[in-house]
């Protein structure tokens, strides 16, 4: 767990934003990048910038693989509308990522192996698959059993219990319904995210 927290503190510099919106971010000390010539940023390319948007949006869904991640983009562009919409919307369909947003758990690295463990279930049934995919209308909750764990009781006690539009939350019963795919405008980013440069990053 401390191997986490450091990793996240290095990236919040890396990128220059407070990521997940941590109230303990090294960037309300220092706003700069780590190591010994992170305060001289140069301006990046416009690859560089496409860059930076993809690995900013990769963390902050828990460090997807760039395998998965380029799948989503492929499914993206494949549906109708808006490309940088219907990515933000597969990724946010992510059931680690609703975990989290429900806040049944404190972070997102946390929900995956929440999930993994098989604490979740979906519309009644034991899904242990990050990934997997929630459809609208679907309620998530976790199995009797889990509810007493300490993870959830620290999630319970953290204090801030705001939730994103599109989850229907029951904090007492320890049940979420997912019930729209967002907008990249419903999503609460504490940063600065483009997925518009993520598509084009892949579009090159």
């Amino acid at each position: 767990m401390k191997s986490i927290v450091t990793a996240k503190k290095k990236l919040d510099r890396r990128f220059g934003v407070n990521l997940w919106g941590n109230t303990k971010s090294p960037l309300d000390k220092r706003e700069y990048a780590p190591g010994q010539h992170g305060q001289r940023r140069k301006k990046p390319t416009d690859y560089g910038e496409q860059l930076i948007a993809k690995q900013k949006m990769k963390f902050y869904y828990g460090n997807v693989s760039e395998k998965q991640f380029h799948k989503y983009y492929v499914e993206a562009i494949r549906r109708s509308g808006d490309a940088a919409e219907n990515f933000v919307g597969i990724l946010e369909s992510r059931l680690d990522n609703l975990v989290w947003k429900a806040k049944f758990v404190s972070t997102i690295f946390a929900a995956r192996q929440f999930v993994n463990h098989g604490h979740i279930l979906v519309n009644g049934k034991r899904v242990n698959i990050p990934s997997y995919m929630v459809k609208a209308g679907d309620v998530i909750e976790i199995r009797e059993k889990s509810k007493s764990l300490a993870i959830v009781a620290a999630a319970m006690e953290a204090g801030n219990r705001d939730f994103p539009g599109y989850l229907e939350v029951d904090s007492k019963k320890l049940t979420a319904k997912y019930s729209f795919v967002p907008k990249f405008a419903d999503i609460p980013y504490a940063a600065h995210m483009e997925p518009n440069l993520v598509i084009e990053y892949y579009s090159r």
